[in-house]
């Protein structure tokens, strides 16, 4: 019976992982394939060059100044979201009026499509007639009135500025969901105890959205290091190398220089940026799953 068993669940995961073959680990393999080639994306012969296009990228300026950009948009746009969206979940998940509104507010540019938020910041930005450089010229603050994605030194901190009003809402209905599960007797106890707000805050809330952190944590990790759609609709990781990063370099590469097999290289490399930064993630959950 368990023989039985065991082949009708392989009958009925079978669609499933076909699709899961054809359209993920064959374009996985294939990718991780051509990266050892200098094929050029075109042309039915390449040559294969082993560890050639990844022993180039440290070489190549535009990779180490897309790695840094990389490093700072990660750091800037995960504790930020994170920290914000903690916060926005305490606030709401107390005694608010209008909570139901101000959820859907804060919420909403979650589920906005990228290229509308790049549309509407890029708009915000406009040197000329954007809504921020209007304002600031409206308050007398004209000598702060700049083309904010426009020159170097602004450009990376205006694209980080959407990026987080992007993402404030996901941590934050995560961080309320997992805040019901907490029992409000704790809260009586420590109040009982003579806890301020604060001691509760450490020994009660925090204690209790641990499985929140892990998830919320992995997930905007993940996320800002495959970052692409909002700084190529913005910026198009201009000026100059200013906002780029290895989500455009490697799109560059393979689809406008010709040169798929040093692109997808750096496909491969931020595929396991992003696979080891999740595995203690996966492993604290398996771990929680097993007791």
């Amino acid at each position: 019976m368990r023989r039985g068993g065991g082949a009708v669940a392989w009958v009925f995961a079978a669609p499933a992982l076909l699709v899961y073959v054809v359209f993920l680990v064959y374009p996985a393999l294939s990718s991780l394939w051509f990266s050892f080639t200098d094929w050029d994306g075109l042309s039915a012969t390449y040559n294969v060059v082993g560890l050639q296009n990844y022993k180039d990228m440290p070489h190549d300026p535009v990779v180490v100044q897309a790695a840094i950009n990389n490093l700072i948009w990660a750091v800037v746009t995960v504790v930020v979201p994170v920290v914000l969206g903690l916060t926005l979940a305490v606030v709401l998940n107390g005694k608010v009026r209008g909570k139901p509104f101000l959820r859907l507010i804060f919420y909403t540019p979650a589920v906005l499509p990228l290229v509308s938020v790049a549309s509407i910041w890029g708009w915000l930005y406009n040197p000329q007639y954007g809504a921020i450089n209007a304002f600031l010229r409206a308050v007398g603050l004209d000598s702060l009135a700049q083309p904010w994605l426009g020159q170097d030194s602004t450009a990376l901190g205006a694209t980080m500025v959407a990026a987080i009003w992007l993402r404030v809402g996901f941590p934050m209905l995560l961080y309320l969901a997992a805040l019901q599960g907490i029992s409000p007797d704790l809260y009586e106890a420590a109040t009982v105890d003579g806890a301020g707000k604060w001691q509760q805050f450490w020994h009660i809330t925090m204690p209790g959205l641990r499985p929140a952190h892990y998830v919320v944590i992995a997930l905007s990790v993940i996320d800002s290091f495959k970052v692409f759609d909002l700084i190529y609709a913005m910026t198009y990781g201009g000026p100059g190398t200013a906002t780029q990063v290895m989500g455009t370099w490697m799109y560059f590469n393979v689809f406008q220089y010709n040169q798929a097999g040093y692109g997808t290289a750096i496909a491969v490399v931020i595929t396991l940026v992003a696979v080891v930064v999740s595995v203690p993630y996966v492993r604290s959950q398996t771990k929680e799953h097993a007791v």
